[in-house]
This record gives structure tokens, C-alpha cells and sequence, in this order.
């Protein structure tokens, strides 16, 4: 259940570009063409597929503080988090570079179309960002990371296939000279991203309320004189009323 809300909730509620707008770039510069945008968000899917997991593993065993207590008892004190930010882009630098050599290799005419936003999903803001979030969510497990790192590629490849498409309709469109090119895309992007916000709620609620304790409280009985004494003023009572009425 923990990777099934994990997925959901990467790909609908925390989606990287419409909760928190990274890789914006390339998703409004390839965003032209659904080939285009199909080919590149296949891209970002593998390289975050690759590097969170990867990055998880050399958070955990290297960057942490006493994360190499696992070469000896001596090291255990050592903490190389400072180098997350190098680590993390070195290892995303390795996995676009073999991705550019299968696009080449594989598909030229994807490539050409690609163009420099290829080689640029290095920076991208939306792979580096996965990786951060991994980092700062303390995800527990490799399986869990690896599941984000598809969940949060996912999520990207929606949000720029949505996008490509409307962007070829509205082409033939009458759109105001005003709003034409980027202007009606950042429109349509924020009304998309207040749509995705309607899902926040899918992954909350359903819990029982819990039910108050029941407080016991001690009721002391009345004594016998008590009673004997409310008896004879009760009797008094109907007997005055009885002498009223006649």
C-alpha cells in the first residue's frame, strides 16, 4: 500500500511541474509537437528511474553523517554531506550522456528535434529535484526511491504530453495576438496546475473517528432518611394542594 499511494501521490499531487514548477524550460520549449514531447518525457522517465535510486544508495552508504561506519568503527564519525549537490549532479550527468548516445544511435530524427534540450536534461531542474526530495523525504528503502524516481517521471511526461497536445489545437484556434505563443500556454499551464490541486484530497481522509472515552461517574445513593424525609414532604404538598381546590 506504501508504494501504491507513494506512485499516486508523486505522479497527481506532488507533480513536479504543476505543484512545484521544476523543469519548466524544456517543457515550455519542447512542449510544440506530442512526438517531441513524448520523446523527451520518455527520457526524463528513464534518467530519473536511474538516478534516484542511484543517488539514494550514495546518500545512504556515503554522504550521510556516519554513513561509512560500514568501512570501520573509525570512520563512523566522517560527514560528507556537503557533497550531495556534486555527487547527485555527476551521476545525472553520466545517465543523460548515455541516454543522448542511444538517442543518437537509435533514433537520429528524435535527436535532431531534441536538439540542445537533450543534453540539457543534465540541468534540468525536475532531475536534480527528484533526487533533493528523495534526500529530504528520508525515503526509506531502494525500492521506495526507485518507485519515486518512475512516479515523479511519470508525472513529468503527463503534464508535457497534456501540454503538446493542447498547444496543437489551439494552433488553429483564434487566440488573441496578445496571448499567442507562450502567453496562452503559462494560462493554460495554471489552470491545469489548479486542476492537478483538485487531487490533493484523493490520498486523505477515510480515517474513523475516534471514539471519546466514557467517563464513569460514581452516583451516590440516597439515604434512607433522605428518602423518608422527601416521601413526608411530598405528602404534605399534595395534601395542601387537595384543601386549595376544595
Amino acid at each position: 500500500m506504501e508504494h501504491v499511494e507513494l506512485f499516486f501521490k508523486s505522479i497527481f499531487i506532488d507533480n513536479m511541474v504543476f505543484a512545484v514548477f521544476l523543469g519548466m524550460c524544456s517543457y515550455l520549449a519542447v512542449s510544440k509537437k506530442v512526438a517531441t514531447a513524448v520523446g523527451l518525457g520518455a527520457a526524463v522517465i528513464f534518467v530519473l528511474a536511474i538516478t534516484v535510486p542511484l543517488n539514494w544508495l550514495l546518500d545512504q552508504y556515503l554522504l550521510q553523517p556516519g554513513a561509512l561506519k560500514w568501512l570501520g568503527a573509525e570512520y563512523a564519525d566522517y560527514d560528507l554531506s556537503f557533497l550531495s549537490f556534486i555527487m547527485f549532479i555527476a551521476t545525472i550527468a553520466t545517465m543523460v550522456q548515455l541516454v543522448e548516445i542511444v538517442v543518437e544511435k537509435f533514433s537520429p530524427s528524435l535527436y535532431n528535434s531534441l536538439g540542445i534540450f537533450l543534453p540539457l536534461i543534465a540541468v534540468n531542474c525536475a532531475i536534480l529535484g527528484g533526487s533533493l526530495f528523495m534526500q529530504s523525504r528520508e525515503i526509506e528503502t531502494l525500492g521506495l526511491a526507485f518507485n519515486y524516481g518512475i512516479s515523479s517521471g511519470i508525472g513529468w511526461f503527463l503534464a508535457i504530453l497534456a501540454i503538446a497536445a493542447i498547444r496543437e489545437k489551439i494552433r488553429y484556434s483564434n487566440v488573441p495576438a496578445p496571448l499567442r505563443g507562450l502567453g496562452i500556454t503559462f494560462i493554460i499551464t495554471g489552470l491545469m496546475g489548479i486542476g492537478f490541486l483538485s487531487f490533493g484530497g484523493m490520498l486523505t481522509g477515510g480515517d474513523e473517528e475516534e471514539t471519546p472515552a466514557t467517563e464513569t461517574v460514581k452516583v451516590e445513593e440516597p439515604s434512607t432518611k433522605n428518602e423518608k424525609e422527601l416521601d413526608t414532604e411530598r405528602s404534605r404538598s399534595i395534601a395542601n394542594n387537595t384543601k386549595i381546590i376544595e
